[in-house]
Order: structure tokens, then C-alpha cells, then sequence
């Protein structure tokens, strides 16, 4: 089964931190919400770090301002992925010369519709 940590998963469905979760789900994947302010996200355990996270995911899909990601991404290097989706907004000089420092393979996309779901549909 493929895998996915969401961070910055939400449990407002108006937010693309939700959105990503459901449409996540609805491709079959394991989705694990990391969202240090959330017991449960749409039903689904929330991991208060990645470091919690009980596997390695195989994708990282961010929903953070930069500041915030540029200080989880070393957590996120240490837990590894095989990729990390920077979504609209998250991106910064800064962020992508971190990651790439880190080498982390950064791909700069709306996870939502590199799964093949349309957020509009969420």
C-alpha cells in the first residue's frame, strides 16, 4: 500500500490540509495526518511531529507557511521519503536550498492533483 504523511493536515474541510487527506483516502492510500494540535483528522489518528509517524512514508505533502517548514525539515530528512511535495505556498529560496541540502527529492506541485483528484471535486 502506497503511503503518505500529510503535515499541516487539517480538520477544517475548507483547508487543502483536509482536502489532501480525503483525497488521499479515496486513492487508497495509508494517510497519516501529522498536526501537533489534533487528536484525529477526518477519523484518522494525528501524529503530533513526523518523527511520530510509525512508518516511513513514502510521500511528504507540506502544507506549511516556509518559516514553519524550514524547521521541520530536518525531521523530515531524518524520518526520509521518496518524495517531498512542496504545495502552493510553501515554497521559499530558503526552503528548496534547505531540502536540497538535505537531499531531499522536492517536488514543487498540489499534491491534491498529483494523486489525480481535482480539489474543487473535495
Amino acid at each position: 500500500m502506497k503511503s503518505v504523511a500529510i503535515i499541516g493536515a487539517s480538520n477544517d474541510r475548507a483547508k487543502f490540509g483536509n482536502k489532501a487527506v480525503r483525497a488521499f483516502q479515496q486513492q487508497g492510500y495509508e494517510v497519516y495526518p501529522v498536526n501537533p494540535r489534533e487528536e484525529t483528522v477526518e477519523g484518522i489518528p494525528a501524529f503530533k511531529s513526523i518523527l511520530d509517524v510509525p512508518a516511513r512514508p513514502q510521500m511528504v505533502s507540506v502544507y506549511l507557511p516556509p518559516p514553519v517548514l524550514l524547521k521541520a525539515l530536518p525531521d523530515i530528512a531524518a524520518k526520509g521519503c521518496d518524495e517531498l511535495w512542496l504545495n502552493p505556498g510553501t515554497e521559499s529560496d530558503e526552503v528548496l536550498a534547505e531540502a536540497e541540502r538535505l537531499g531531499l527529492n522536492v517536488i514543487q506541485a498540489c499534491s491534491i492533483v498529483g494523486v489525480g483528484v481535482s480539489p474543487a471535486q473535495l
